[in-house]
């Protein structure tokens, strides 16, 4: 049972009706997959659950693409600051349709390739469907990664150096004269998607002593731990885009592949995709059908 589920039960989270029953991937994201938590903060729980078929295939309901009232179709559940008395811990959930979960993965987004390598041991609930796509969570790579990594590498540089932080960041900032935690997200992404170019996968915790290091503050307080961030940004970011020229992992991911593993995921869960969706080989069985049917009824009347 996901933890969605459970808390739903207990009537400690009320997330749409469809959803708890529907989940099936939910992993523990951030810090502790990463191998670096401290330990004290809230449980990061993200995963994908997949909605009832009209809302996958709004056309089964009537709707016409760009005409008239669109319903809204479910995009993400999220929940922050959920306290679970029985275990005492206080959960952050974010729970994505399995459609947005798969494109934004084809994406290359960070964030959404973190939850398709977590570690085994991060993985809180994982349905037959969830391993169809855990096991071939390979094809979602590409060389798109670079970019998308180095964008987020970059956000989280600018945030490092927030000059007005509050609550927590507050403290660690008037501490270390920088944000640590941002420092640590900056490298973190980096490596990582050298892993992914050099190697075509991801371990989330390979780096995880480098990232403890950074965390903890050593390599440098004030202005001379930023300059050492920024200054592996730089060198970093000229190494990468050496590699991202001469590595060998595919230019883009084949959206064809892709969508045919999302539609197998959804054809497992709905049993029967025949109303939605028409297939190409569907097409053909059905016009060799009708040919068999003509030349039949030729025989018949002596045609």
């Amino acid at each position: 049972m996901s933890r969605v589920q459970r808390l739903a039960e207990k009537g400690l989270i009320h997330p749409p009706k469809f959803l708890p029953s529907n989940v099936h991937y939910e992993v523990i994201t951030g810090s502790e997959a990463y191998g670096i938590s401290s330990g004290g903060s809230d449980i990061d729980v993200a995963g994908f659950c997949i909605p009832p078929k009209e809302d996958v295939f709004p056309h089964l309901r009537g709707e016409v693409l760009d005409f008239g009232t669109q319903k809204k179709r479910f995009g993400v559940w999220q929940k922050h600051h959920v306290e679970d008395p029985e275990s005492r811990k206080e959960y952050d959930f974010c729970i994505y349709s399995i459609v947005r979960f798969f494109h934004l993965c084809m994406e290359n987004n960070p964030n959404m390739l973190d939850l398709l390598f977590t570690p085994q041991r991060c993985v809180l609930h994982c349905t037959s469907i969830a391993s169809m796509v855990r096991e071939r969570r390979h094809i979602f790579l590409s060389k798109k990664a670079w970019h998308t990594h180095k964008g987020y590498s970059y956000q989280q540089l600018h945030k490092m150096d927030i000059k007005n932080p509050k609550g927590k960041r507050k403290e660690v900032v008037d501490e270390w004269g920088y944000d640590l935690k941002f420092a640590t997200h900056t490298v973190r992404l980096l490596l990582q998607v050298e892993q992914i170019l050099a190697e075509h996968t991801v371990d989330l915790e390979r780096n995880r002593e480098v990232l403890k290091a950074v965390r903890r503050g050593e390599w440098g307080k004030g202005e001379e731990g930023m300059n050492r961030i920024r200054r592996f940004f730089q060198d970093k970011e000229v190494e990468l885009e050496k590699l991202y020229q001469s590595s060998d992992l595919r230019w883009s991911t084949d959206e064809e592949e892709i969508k045919t593993l999302l539609l197998e995921c959804l054809e497992e869960h709905y049993v029967d995709l025949s109303s939605a969706v028409v297939s190409e080989k569907g097409v053909v069985n059905a016009l060799r059908r009708i040919t068999d049917v003509v030349d039949q009824s030729r025989h018949l009347f002596g045609g």
